[in-house]
């Protein structure tokens, strides 16, 4: 996949790029409904001789707007979003630099210099897209501005069984209460997060659970705190863990610094400095302050008991599934 970053005025010109379909949308997440939307405009590609393209935004718009909550944590930072849209099968990426210049384009103009002169034949976007000056232009009125140069796919909501629409703001309530379990049929896997293992205050070593400390390598949006049955992967290879996320409130009194500490099972290798990925499977319990160690030590081997229990269990299933 070949990635492409624009920022506004862009200087490509129309006849030295290929034909292409382009899936338009943020995507943070890359979620089932983006993958539907992304996919969309694959299978159009692939049956119409065009090279298939997606368009995202980088930062969010909430950040450059003014909006009164802005998100500057992200379910996909979008190095995270370039490898999951690369893992699709596209062939180009582009990441447009969402300044305020860029959005104050009118709707006509976005579509001018941002489809059109792109060589864009089709595009794909969900439902709800909007695009230009206050979103003014959607679906509806993209075939106005299309001046009849290309075609388009909207893609209608996308919803899981319960008939809740799957989007990222869903997904991102969901992490932030900590329900993770419920995160596989929203993203089509479990939510992961990537980072650097470092050096730590080492008191797990001393308590007799050792853990990785994770230091997150990008701006990914954090579950929220507490004890969690987790996956981590350590030089190419998975592991079971149990992982506390939060504040160590037993030891830290005032400092307010937040950790990510696994302890990974049937492992005993330093591995300080090394890439890890966490994947998140099921919130176990609050973050808690315990006024003895003794008693910390105790909900530690209960929490390990839980998580080993939880993946035990998982494993049956899947075996049975099979």
């Amino acid at each position: 996949m070949k990635t492409i970053r624009l920022s506004y005025p862009h200087f490509l010109k129309q006849e030295e790029l290929p034909e292409t379909a382009l899936a338009l949308g943020y995507f943070d997440g890359v979620h089932l409904g983006h993958q539907q939307v992304i996919k969309t405009a694959i299978e159009y590609a692939k049956k119409n001789g065009l090279e298939s393209a997606v368009m995202t935004f980088d930062p969010h718009p909430s950040v450059v707007l003014g909006r009164e909550k802005k998100i500057n944590q992200y379910i996909t930072p979008i190095v995270e979003k370039e490898r999951l849209i690369a893992e699709l099968g596209v062939d180009r990426f582009y990441i447009v630099e969402f300044s305020q210049e860029f959005a104050n384009l009118l709707p006509q103009e976005f579509v001018d210099q941002y489809i059109i002169a792109l060589h864009v034949k089709h595009i794909c976007a969900g439902f709800d897209f909007s695009y230009g000056k206050m979103g003014k232009g959607t679906m509806e009125t993209m075939p106005f501005h299309s001046r009849n140069q290309f075609t388009q796919t909207t893609v209608n909501k996308q919803t899981v069984c319960d008939g809740k629409k799957i989007s990222s703001t869903y997904i991102r309530e969901l992490i932030g209460t900590g329900d993770v379990d419920q995160l596989p049929s929203l993203l089509g896997n479990y939510y992961t997060i990537r980072g650097e293992v470092i050096d730590g205050d080492k008191r797990g070593r001393t308590i007799g659970f050792p853990t990785a400390n994770v230091m997150p390598t990008s701006d990914f949006l954090l579950p929220t705190t507490g004890v969690y049955a987790v996956r981590i992967k350590v030089k190419a290879q998975w592991y079971n863990g149990v992982c506390n996320i939060g504040y160590k409130p037993t030891f830290n009194n005032e400092r307010r610094v937040q950790s990510i500490e696994v302890h990974i099972f049937d492992f005993n290798e330093m591995i300080y400095g090394e890439s890890v990925s966490v994947q998140w499977y099921k919130r176990i319990r609050s973050e808690k302050k315990f006024e003895q160690i003794a008693d910390l030590i105790k909900q530690i081997e209960q929490d390990k008991a839980d998580a080993i229990s939880f993946f035990e269990k998982k494993e049956e299933q899947t075996c049975f599934l099979s």
